[in-house]
């Protein structure tokens, strides 16, 4: 069963009503990045931060998978599918996915301020004033903001590297470290890129661009994907 490596962003739930930041009417239009999604500003003004990120909890409750989700998941019957996702919803996992690497951490998650690895799941409920973490220091969201490291990068440029097939979906590829994922794919590797809006991908790979959004992307990717492997 050949390995097929999916990299998604936030187009890949933009269909299941999950606000994006860079889209008309995005969150970046509500509030500045380096407020609620750098560690600077989590440093300045954590009540605003928890404001932030308890609104996205509640916005997340109420979403459900779209049909690109749901298609991932039919995939995994024709293929060893393996999902890296920029995005930090779970609908990933609620669609059924079985297996996904969050880059950028999971929103119905928590930590420790002083230890990334003591996790606790919260589920879509708010993080509350003033609230603790087992050892003590403040719980905060468990998101990699601007100014951290990526602590998944490592495996997530492994399991690229051994993909057979390579697809792109709902993301620019202009975010790094994660954009730099393609570099890692070998050269003669079929990449199929999905996203409704045209992306310039600097890369030595042949891409097989799909100009749709998610849902009738996976569609048609399915499709492509079934000639490329038979």
């Amino acid at each position: 069963m050949k390995k097929l490596v999916i990299l998604t962003g936030a187009g890949m739930s933009a269909e299941s009503g999950i606000k994006t930041f860079r889209d008309s009417g995005g969150l970046w239009e509500q509030y500045k990045v380096e407020e609620v999604a750098s560690i600077e500003g989590w440093y300045r003004n954590p009540d605003l931060v928890q404001k932030f990120y308890n609104e996205r909890r509640r916005q997340l409750e109420n979403a459900v998978p779209n049909s690109g989700h749901t298609g991932l998941v039919e995939l995994e019957k024709l293929f060893d599918v393996h999902i890296i996702t920029q995005n930090v919803d779970d609908l990933h996992e609620r669609a059924g996915s079985r297996s996904v690497l969050h880059l950028h951490g999971l929103l119905t998650q928590a930590r420790s301020s002083n230890n990334p690895y003591e996790i606790l799941d919260i589920g879509c409920r708010d993080i509350l004033p003033g609230e603790k973490a087992p050892d003590g220091t403040p719980l905060r969201p468990n998101i990699v903001w601007f100014g951290e490291a990526v602590p998944a990068m490592e495996k997530a440029a492994d399991i690229a590297s051994k993909a057979d097939l390579f697809a792109v979906i709902g993301t620019s590829l202009n975010v790094y470290p994660a954009a730099g994922l393609i570099h890692y794919v070998l050269v003669n590797t079929p990449v199929f890129l999905i996203d409704p809006k045209p992306v310039t991908v600097y890369t030595n790979h042949k891409v097989d661009y799909i100009a749709e959004g998610a849902g009738k992307g996976v569609v048609i990717l399915a499709e492509k994907l079934k000639k490329v492997a038979s």
